[in-house]
């Protein structure tokens, strides 16, 4: 089994690579970053530079690879288009949109995957929080096209994994006294009483991998964000 995770040499993809590839499959990432590529590399994974905004750069890649089993789609737009929604720049969240939906349709429309494909998505999708009008833009039409997606590509399954507050390297921007005030009001706030972990998510990838009768699915990850 060969599986292509694109935003996989960090976080949540890296987490699931390394599941993956525990489980005896063929894993190729894809990321910007060399030091981190090297890192990958350095586990195992086959590593590939590829800036996923890049059309020629992504169209290259999926040429090069030819056909395989499973692509994860796990992109992170980053900080952009996050803050009050008067304060927040239009041109951002159009670039949030550029490097998150259009660059998965883009993948989508590329990739010769015969088994499945699973987009990253984010709680915020479905949170009504201040500050994230922008992210929830880009995180609710991701999860919007996973039906008609799923209807379109068939039997190619098509899943998403959407995750609540995960303790990532997302989180990196504020300075460590107040990260850990956010996890702790994140942890009071959800059944599970704790914020996730990449691995969290990386198990709810995998068996959305390998669930053979799953298609047009959102499967949430934020230990009960949603019904708290």
């Amino acid at each position: 089994m060969r599986v292509v995770i694109m935003g996989g040499t960090a976080g949540i993809g890296l987490a699931t690579a390394r599941a993956l590839r525990a489980d005896g499959a063929e894993v190729v990432v894809t990321g910007r970053n060399r030091e981190r590529l090297a890192a990958a590399g350095a586990e195992g994974l086959t590593a590939e530079r590829v800036d996923g905004t890049d059309e020629d750069a992504v169209a290259a890649f999926f040429e090069r690879i030819g056909a395989f089993e499973h692509l994860v789609l796990a992109f992170s737009s980053g900080h952009v288009g996050v803050g009050p929604i008067k304060d927040t720049e239009l041109a951002d969240i159009r670039a949030a949109f550029d490097g998150k939906l259009f660059a998965y349709l883009f993948a989508v429309q590329r990739a010769r995957v015969t088994g499945s494909v699973t987009l990253l998505s984010a709680a915020s999708a479905r949170a009504g929080l201040p500050g994230l009008a922008g992210l929830a833009a880009v995180n609710g039409a991701i999860e919007r096209i996973v039906s008609p997606l799923a209807a379109d590509l068939a039997p190619v399954r098509v899943n998403a994994v959407s995750p609540g507050v995960i303790d990532t390297d997302w989180w990196a921007f504020l300075p460590e006294e107040q990260r850990a005030a956010q996890f702790a009001a994140a942890a009071e706030s959800v059944p599970s009483g704790r914020v996730g972990t990449s691995e969290d998510v990386a198990g709810a990838i995998r068996y959305v991998i390998g669930a053979d009768y799953v298609t047009g699915s959102i499967l949430p990850v934020d230990g009960g964000f949603t019904v708290a």
